[in-house]
């Protein structure tokens, strides 16, 4: 969809490899974005500054300043959607890139269709507060909220949705109500998580998907949500079977829900919040009267 200005989707593409740099400006024009190429970190962190995108793609074995680095750089100032792109497959590698605050990650060689369809998804699900992202400049979330309005109707359409019932499938109230657990209140509409700690109540600083998974788990209560469940609600999808989920994407979940524990300081043999339900995947836990 053509749009004119600040009203286009920006993308910035970070690639050492140029045939690959190519036919990703390829893939995101045919998508729909004014695509800005560059070919180390140092340069896309400053074409994430200056142009402040919607979408990034960025490789991770880079010479010099590797991706790991570069996202995390640019996630101290954008709330960008980012896109890891890479010959690793390793768990591992999977962690180092979720950690320094990539949104999805993606193994080389990829099919062009796949990517398009995961970018289309991440733009469905709601713009993540400055609180996610760490501390983003004000203006480039604004101008990536205004960026995201570019997209199809029924981007658009899903997004509304979004925005109204938090998160796609967990049944959660669209009137501003808090869900409460043990301590523990999030507000979906707010895209708000307080956590009861020492007498007082201290905001929870959660990635995006960190709070979609939280405020999934809160809203189903103790009803188990599986991994591809999980997997398919994070890539703004329904519970339905003919979506493939893939190891690896059940893998990020593991990863995302490791560190949503993390942050809430839950165990896993004794959990407060967040129960492992072994060889299916997660609920709440049960009520506490501590």
């Amino acid at each position: 969809m053509e749009t004119q200005g600040d009203d286009r989707r920006i993308a910035v593409i970070i690639e050492d490899d140029a045939d690959i740099r190519h036919l990703l400006e390829t893939v995101l024009t045919q998508a729909g974005f004014e695509a800005i190429a560059t070919a180390n970190g140092a340069d896309g962190v400053e074409a994430v500054r200056t142009r402040s995108p919607l979408v990034v793609t960025l490789d991770v074995s880079m010479p010099g300043m590797d991706g790991f680095e570069t996202a995390k750089r640019i996630r101290a100032f954008s709330s960008a959607y980012i896109v890891m792109l890479t010959a690793r497959n390793e768990e591992i590698d999977t962690l180092q890139g979720l950690e320094a605050g990539a949104d999805d990650y993606i193994t080389k060689p990829f099919r062009p269709r796949e990517l398009r369809a995961r970018i289309e998804a991440m733009l469905r699900r709601p713009r993540q507060t400055a609180t996610d992202a760490g501390s983003p400049a004000s203006g480039s979330a604004s101008a990536a909220t205004t960026a995201g309005t570019a997209t199809t109707d029924q981007a658009i359409t899903a997004n509304d949705a979004a925005a109204s019932g938090a998160i796609a499938g967990t049944g959660a109230r669209p009137d501003g109500d808090w869900l409460e657990h043990n301590g523990l209140r999030v507000n979906p509409d707010m895209r708000l998580a307080l956590l009861g700690r020492d007498g007082a109540e201290h905001e929870l600083e959660l990635t995006r998907t960190e709070f979609d998974l939280l405020a999934a788990l809160v809203a189903s209560r103790r009803r188990v949500r599986s991994k591809s469940d999980l997997a398919l609600l994070l890539r703004g999808e329904s519970y339905v079977t003919d979506h493939y989920v893939s190891d690896a994407d059940k893998r990020a979940v593991e990863v995302h829900m490791g560190n949503l524990r993390r942050k809430l300081g839950d165990s896993i043999t004794s959990p407060r919040w967040l129960e492992t339900v072994r060889g299916v995947g997660y609920r709440l836990a049960a009520p506490s009267e501590r």
